[in-house]
């Protein structure tokens, strides 16, 4: 089936638009087709995964069609069974609700379409491959940093709040790792945590919320982009960039910007691209009936002042 007809068709199935990207700049028939099931397209991380992928799959010589399901976990099922139907050659999910989703992938892989899993960590199921950082290991690092933080430059003592994303099963991973570290440190109190939802404007909302109530706090932590950001906001919006320190997950311009202001202490920096790129490659390595590890593993880089560098000219 042509591309554009597999977009008409996905979305006359009710679910949300699908964004197309032709490999190679093909018109519309192709003969392999992988299509990539999206978070969102507002934060940077999930673009950045969409342009590692699409990248990858023009050297492929593929097409990739990719699905934004706007923070909707129905939108997700539902784009993965009309894929399913539609009998495309490979998908790869950025699950939103990690148990919700298997229904639909075991559909898909009793098709015989073999689905790759993104950042968020499924249950075991008979997706080929799960592809992204060891998130419960980069909160723990995370944790020892602020940790030897607050020791070595706030007097070893801190009060910490949290800006979390409850619905995010991969940042609720992130947190408890955190937090179960920063609970064991000596003069570090706990102030809770607000839920941003993953969503920008939610999160700067809940982190005025939580500085508000807490005017002796010293110190946030947040376990994604979108609440980084929100957190970022709502320090600067509220004037405490000298008594508040953020430690958080994903770069933009904006945490670069606290980084040189000194706010901004530290920012787990992962490398979405190469997470596109590596499901789009591990779908085509299988679509040639070859085989991939269960488990493909990319790096993280905490990410400071004193190694910032590298990092602008992607940011600007």
């Amino acid at each position: 089936m042509p591309i554009l007809t597999r977009r008409a068709a996905l979305t006359g199935a009710g679910t949300l638009t699908a964004v197309v990207s032709l490999a190679g700049g093909r018109a519309a028939a192709a003969t392999t087709t992988f299509a990539l099931v999206q978070i969102n397209q507002q934060a940077l991380f999930f673009n950045q995964i969409n342009e590692g992928a699409q990248r990858a799959a023009k050297q492929a010589g593929v097409d990739l069609v990719i699905f934004n399901a706007n923070d909707k976990p129905s939108a997700q099922n539902d784009a993965v069974e009309t894929y399913t139907q539609q009998k495309v050659d490979g998908i790869i999910v950025v699950a939103i609700d990690v148990n919700g989703i298997m229904p639909a992938v075991q559909s898909a892989s009793a098709a015989g379409i073999p689905v790759v899993a993104v950042d968020a960590i499924l249950p075991d199921g008979p997706q080929k491959a799960q592809i992204g950082v060891d998130n419960a290991k980069a909160g723990h690092d995370m944790g020892e940093f602020f940790a030897d933080y607050v020791k070595s430059s706030m007097g070893g003592k801190a009060k910490l709040g949290i800006v979390g994303a409850l619905n995010s099963f991969i940042q609720n991973v992130r947190q408890k790792s955190f937090e179960d570290v920063a609970k064991t440190v000596p003069g570090v109190t706990m102030a809770g945590v607000v839920d941003g939802r993953n969503v920008q404007d939610s999160a700067l909302s809940v982190a005025e919320t939580l500085l508000t109530g807490n005017p002796d706090l010293t110190a946030i932590y947040a376990t994604g982009e979108p609440a980084l950001l929100g957190a970022i906001a709502a320090v600067i919006s509220q004037g405490r960039q000298d008594s508040v320190k953020i430690f958080g997950w994903d770069l933009t311009a904006q945490a670069i910007s606290g980084i040189d202001a000194g706010f901004v202490v530290a920012v787990v920096q992962q490398d979405p691209a190469a997470m596109g790129a590596a499901a789009v490659d591990a779908l085509a390595t299988l679509h040639k009936g070859g085989t991939v590890p269960k488990t493909i593993p990319i790096p993280i880089t905490i990410v400071t002042k004193a190694n910032v560098q590298p990092y602008r000219a992607a940011f600007k």
